[in-house]
């Protein structure tokens, strides 16, 4: 099974639901469409989803494909999935940035994902995805909150 996930943005990113159905995947394809609205006999598509049903499709699914959230990518990164990220952009008004670009290369760079963008096609990304070996994701948190700790107990 594969899941999407679009995010909750407002602005709709339909260009993400165009590459997968206009792929080769037979799989079955789940959607977190939030507000983007398209029709599909490919892909189930939900609005929303919460977070515990999320959750048991992140476990379930052998491939992710997100759009640049942090969330959207972290979510499943910190449980070892294989993800292609395409970010949202503003050229085509799907944000009101170019910060997922910026997010997605930096995962990208390090070895965390692969992206799909304009240079690319998803079907290329599908036969590269059974190889790739993603970067085990190691959370800097509590090294974080520590030395945060020892500059608060210094005032």
């Amino acid at each position: 099974m594969i899941l999407v996930t679009l995010g909750t943005q407002k602005e709709p990113f339909t260009r993400l639901l165009k590459y997968i159905e206009e792929s080769q995947i037979k799989e079955e394809v789940i959607v977190q469409a939030g507000h983007t609205k398209y029709e599909s006999q490919k892909m189930k598509i939900f609005d929303f989803i919460p977070y515990e049903k999320m959750n048991e499709y992140i476990e379930k699914a052998d491939l992710i494909i997100t759009h640049s959230g942090t969330g959207s990518v972290l979510m499943p990164l910190k449980k070892g999935k294989k993800i292609i990220v395409c970010a949202r952009l503003q050229k085509y008004d799907e944000h009101v940035d170019d910060h997922q670009k910026q997010l997605v290369e930096v995962f990208k760079e390090e070895g965390y994902v692969l992206e799909l963008d304009e240079d690319n096609s998803l079907d290329e990304l599908l036969k590269q995805i059974k190889d790739f070996k993603p970067k085990k994701y190691e959370s800097n948190t509590e090294t974080f909150m520590a030395k945060l700790r020892k500059e608060i107990d210094c005032l």
